[in-house]
């Protein structure tokens, strides 16, 4: 059994993509399906712009894990859902004490954006001629 996808991609660091995109996706949905929610949420986290910042990180949840589950653009995309997963833990977890997801899920959510970033870096060893 061969562990790489027939994209050549390891069949871990692809599961880990899809199943994070999934996630990413549904909680990006969540953003606009529960916006006021959200939006309260926001504001308590004391965030500025609040109405803005929902609306900018169901964007980056909702593009940046369709773009996992689509398998383009993962670097990137990934950057940012990490980036997105660190200010998670940081003003929701760690500033509000919101065990979850913020504690809980986004750590996860961010591990794997680590693996799907060093899955997708250049090989130290391939030089172009």
């Amino acid at each position: 059994m061969s562990v790489l996808a027939a994209t050549g991609e390891p069949v871990l660091v692809r599961a880990t993509r899809l199943i994070a995109g999934a996630v990413f996706v549904v909680f990006g949905l969540g953003k606009f399906l529960a916006y006021d929610s959200e939006l309260a949420s926001f504001r308590h986290y004391g965030l500025p712009l609040p109405e803005a910042m929902v609306i900018i990180v169901g964007v980056v949840e909702l593009a940046g894990g369709a773009l996992l589950l689509a398998g383009l653009h993962v670097r990137p995309a990934a950057f940012l859902l990490a980036g997105d997963m660190v200010g998670a833990i940081l003003v929701a977890g760690l500033g509000q004490g919101e065990v979850f997801p913020s504690l809980t899920l986004a750590p996860v959510l961010l591990l794997a954006m680590v693996v799907v970033i060093r899955a997708e870096e250049p090989s130290a060893t391939t030089t172009s001629v």
